[in-house]
């Protein structure tokens, strides 16, 4: 079958995506039309694929969104003819769907609890979301109605009337966990911004500078994440957008992998697939007490869990890792066990593509 995949938001990289939703058709035998802001990329050399295409259309940032909006409406009327599916990975994108008659059937993959997620967009004056949040519940009522739905979690379904086929955020997970290796640091993989907890990652640098430990921030920054990593001068080391493959074997022998989200709604029911990755990669994780995150460390013990907002402590997890390197090992191969037997992308690769093609009546 023939997919179109759409995205004006995200990265045209972004792990959920490509690398895993995207490669699986691939991987599948099938073909993919893909719509993204290729333009910001610099280098993506799994563009040239023999069996996928790609559209480049500008990406929506902050308030920029109109321009981008009209090119994805453009780019998804030109490339549906024909197709046997249309996967749509941004809410923004129920807004310009083609017309329902020339139209194969279509998806929307439900990333994050939308509504609760505009508490977190500085871009959005705050007497307005409100209002937004209760255009967003419509549109998603609306869309169960006439679309296809996958969710990233499990505690999305209660958002919606019926319940939903669910595609988690699992990973490929390598035979082996690597040993700790290289300078002493805790990493970061991910999108950086405050609610992700960027000014405490920074303070955790200055936390952990006296003890020779670095700290490494891996993925793209919004505005005022980039302002707290700036202010930090030396201290933090960020890489950017780095491609998820390679984020990750960056990410491989450190003491540990961070996660300080903060107390949102949008991560009440989400589990952060950096914890997943880390675990996959034989990282003990360092992670703030979001309920999906605490239940797969404590059930693995695998890491430790600090307070929201507690640096100090996270800095006392890094600290005696660093000073155990026994426990430092288990827990990273305890991750690893754990992801292996539960987190594997390929098990959920094969339901996800299945799905698709019995939605297409491909199946």
């Amino acid at each position: 079958m023939r997919v179109v995949v759409c995205t004006v938001v995200h990265h045209p990289a972004d792990a959920r995506i490509y690398y895993r939703q995207i490669q699986a058709l691939l991987d599948a035998g099938h073909q993919v039309t893909y719509i993204a802001p290729f333009g910001e990329l610099e280098d993506f050399p799994e563009r040239t694929q023999p069996s996928l295409t790609t559209v480049t259309i500008p990406r929506a940032v902050g308030r920029r969104r109109l321009g981008a909006l009209r090119a994805a409406k453009a780019a998804m009327a030109a490339q549906v003819g024909g197709a046997d599916l249309l996967l749509v990975h941004d809410p923004e994108l129920l807004l310009v769907l083609p017309p329902r008659r020339g139209r194969p059937p279509t998806v929307w993959d439900v990333h994050e609890d939308t509504a609760a997620a505009l508490t977190t967009k500085a871009w959005l004056p705050g007497w307005l979301r409100p209002a937004a949040a209760g255009g967003v519940n419509f549109a998603e009522r609306l869309a169960e109605r006439r679309l296809h739905l996958i969710l990233a979690e499990h505690g999305y379904n209660d958002r919606f009337r019926g319940t939903h086929p669910v595609v988690p955020n699992t990973t490929y997970v390598p035979d082996e966990a690597a040993p700790p290796s290289g300078p002493r640091r805790v990493v970061y993989v991910g999108h950086i911004s405050p609610d992700r907890g960027s000014a405490e990652m920074v303070e955790l640098a200055r936390l952990l500078a006296p003890h020779g430990i670095a700290v490494e921030l891996i993925g793209p920054a919004d505005a005022a994440a980039r302002a707290h990593i700036e202010a930090a001068g030396d201290l933090a080391h960020w890489h950017g957008f780095v491609p998820n493959a390679e984020a990750l074997r960056l990410a491989e022998g450190a003491l540990a992998g961070l996660s300080l989200l903060h107390d949102e709604a949008n991560f009440a029911h989400s589990m952060p697939t950096k914890v997943v990755e880390y675990m996959a990669h034989g990282v003990p994780v360092v992670t703030t007490p979001l309920p999906l995150a605490v239940e797969l460390v404590q059930n693995a013990d695998c890491g430790f869990v600090v307070p929201f907002g507690d640096v100090a402590a996270a800095a006392d997890a890094v600290v005696r890792l660093d000073a155990d390197p026994d426990l430092r090992v288990k827990m990273g191969l305890r991750g690893h066990d754990a992801a292996a037997r539960t987190l594997g992308w390929p098990a959920a690769a094969r339901e996800f593509v299945a799905q698709l093609e019995a939605w297409a009546g491909k199946s």
